[in-house]
């Protein structure tokens, strides 16, 4: 009798061809659809040939596992189980693991509610039970490397101060900002984050994301319709990876307007306390004035729910005491926003995500 994970392994094989084609026409026609995914992988040997490649595959495995070198492999065909042909940290994906995937994938196609999370810096979540998918990136989108002289390809779990460490160490400007952001390059490339005049769109080429046909496709960066903290891209895709292009200088120089930027932020921002993030956008099409001042002009400022509280600080970022619960920082949320409206008539915009 079958086993599950062999079940969902056949539906899959249904959908390979039957005739044999043994051009690369169908491969490069795949390779496109996929947005040319080769061309933004990191350090990679691929193994083609008649005969021999398991073998081949496996000496260069171990030879580089013996040098100290972290190395994952794919190989096709498998001569018993499924399994053997995914190598992650020298070991074969577990059953449970492949069966999990698939049947996660599965869901993703039948449209279940789904929700990425990056490193959850600018995200209030419930305290009840979330009835859908929640996706989290981890350590196989951990990756960076530098592309060229000038272009890096993260991963999209990277964080923003590590690409900010990599191209400092790397002698490339325009990254100092990041090193002021938390969060994660995905979470980043989707809201557009940023700070100091600087935004994640002055910095993009391109991204590489999985959309829910299973398509991994490439969108360049011009083609995005970046706003103030909005990429506008769609919720249904999940972040791989990004390009992104910086400029030669100076290292020395580098360090140093890293070091007056976290200075600043160190001076206008809760930096040593929990907090969401900034909880609001800038009313910028609504207001000349920032969304701070407007706060700071029509809510009294010692207001809590619970031990959720106004930063002293700054404003816009509202603080957990000690044991906040969900539904207090909402209501702080709502309270601080139904003020400002009747104070201004600016209708604010939460910039947190709030997952419930």
């Amino acid at each position: 009798m079958k086993s599950k994970t062999e079940k969902l392994l056949d539906e899959l094989v249904k959908l390979h061809p039957k005739y044999i084609d043994l051009s690369l026409d169908r491969l490069k026609l795949l390779l496109k659809k996929l947005g040319n995914p080769q061309d933004h992988l990191p350090k990679t040997i691929h193994i083609a040939g008649t005969n021999g490649k398991g073998s081949v595959q496996s000496f260069i495995r171990n030879i580089l596992l013996k040098n100290g070198y972290k190395c994952d492999a794919y190989i096709s065909p498998h001569l018993s189980r499924f399994n053997e042909r995914i190598i992650l940290k020298n070991k074969e994906v577990s059953t449970k693991k492949l069966y999990a995937t698939l049947k996660f994938i599965k869901k993703i196609k039948d449209k279940e509610k789904i929700f990425i999370l990056g490193a959850g810096s600018n995200t209030l979540i419930s305290d009840n039970k979330f009835d859908g998918v929640v996706i989290k990136l981890t350590q196989n989108f951990n990756n960076i490397s530098l592309h060229s002289e000038e272009i890096i390809v993260a991963g999209s779990a990277v964080t923003d101060k590590s690409l900010s460490e990599f191209a400092m160490e790397n002698s490339l400007g325009g990254f100092e900002f990041l090193s002021c952001i938390p969060g994660t390059i995905g979470g980043g490339i989707k809201m557009n984050a940023g700070c100091f005049q600087r935004e994640f769109k002055d910095i993009l080429i391109s991204i590489q994301a999985l959309n829910k046909s299973g398509q991994v496709i490439t969108i360049p960066a011009k083609d995005i319709n970046f706003k103030y903290r909005d990429s506008g891209l769609s919720e249904d895709l999940i972040f791989l990876s990004a390009s992104f292009k910086g400029f030669k200088k100076d290292k020395n120089i580098i360090k140093n307007e890293i070091r007056i930027l976290k200075e600043k932020k160190e001076l206008a921002q809760p930096t040593k306390i929990k907090t969401s993030g900034s909880t609001f956008k800038n009313p910028i099409d609504q207001s000349d004035k920032k969304v701070w001042q407007l706060i700071k002009e029509s809510v009294p400022l010692e207001k809590s729910f619970g031990d959720a509280s106004i930063s002293q600080k700054h404003c816009n970022f509202f603080v957990n005491k000690g044991n906040a619960k969900f539904e207090d920082m909402k209501k702080l949320i709502n309270f601080v926003s139904e003020c400002v409206f009747k104070k201004t008539g600016v209708k604010l915009e939460t910039e947190i995500k709030i997952l419930e």
